[in-house]
């Protein structure tokens, strides 16, 4: 007959940091401590904040390459200096030539016609900041964070919308607000539409796997005749 052993809360903790001991005296070098403390879908949900962080700063390249009239509005700045920006704060975007404005606030700035900013800036600032925020702002997860499975889900929405609105939206002189896709009336670039298709997946797919690992379902945001930001829920 087996007999079954139960093990304590303290038990427990001494055998975790048993495991961990052994770890570091055999030379794991492959998996980290810190792994311990995450579950599956917090591995995954790293892998996602990454790839749409790399997806954003190429976004922010080909853009100003796209639209270097931007980059000038602001003598003495490159590429390179404001890709320095969006990763100097880990946490919320925020910046005193936007009026402290982000996510779908700063992403509004680039229809503004009256704006007289970098919209490149803008554009990149709202869009890396909703993206930070549908993951509650954490660079990386850990077993005690929960994922918002609909704030996931409207922001791949607002991404669309995004889209659809670098496409239709024009100034006063019937230009686009920004060259993307399109020039001269003309689409002639295509990789633009495949970044932000890869932002969009990225973020519907970890909404689904956010739903799947709560158990909850997904209450998908409907956006109005694709021209409305939606803001996250919280």
């Amino acid at each position: 007959m087996i007999e079954r052993v139960v093990l304590t809360p303290v038990s427990m903790l001494r055998c975790i940091v048993f495991l961990l001991a052994c770890a570091v005296l055999t030379g794991c070098a492959d998996y980290e401590i810190k792994n311990v403390a995450k579950s599956d879908v917090d591995l995954v949900a790293d892998e996602f904040i990454d790839e749409t962080r790399r997806l954003v700063r190429e976004l922010t390249i080909k853009l100003y390459k796209r639209n270097p009239a931007e980059l000038r509005k602001n003598p003495g700045f490159t590429i390179e200096s404001r890709l320095v920006q969006l990763t100097s704060n880990p946490r919320e975007l925020r910046f005193a030539e936007l009026g402290n404005r982000e996510g779908i606030d700063a992403l509004e700035l680039v229809f503004d016609e009256g704006y007289r900013g970098d919209r490149v800036f803008a554009l990149v600032v709202g869009l890396g900041g909703m993206l930070r925020q549908a993951y509650g702002y954490n660079r990386e997860m850990f077993i005690y964070d929960r994922l918002n499975p609909e704030a996931l889900w409207t922001s791949a929405g607002n991404v669309e919308t995004l889209v659809w609105r670098l496409k239709n939206n024009r100034n006063r002189g019937g230009e686009p607000f920004l060259i993307s896709s399109e020039y001269q009336g003309v689409i002639d670039n295509l990789s633009f539409e495949r970044l932000f298709g890869k932002i969009i997946v990225l973020q519907e797919m970890m909404a689904r796997i956010a739903g799947d690992a709560d158990d909850r379902a997904v209450t998908k945001a409907i956006h109005t005749a694709s021209s409305v930001f939606i803001p996250l829920p919280i």
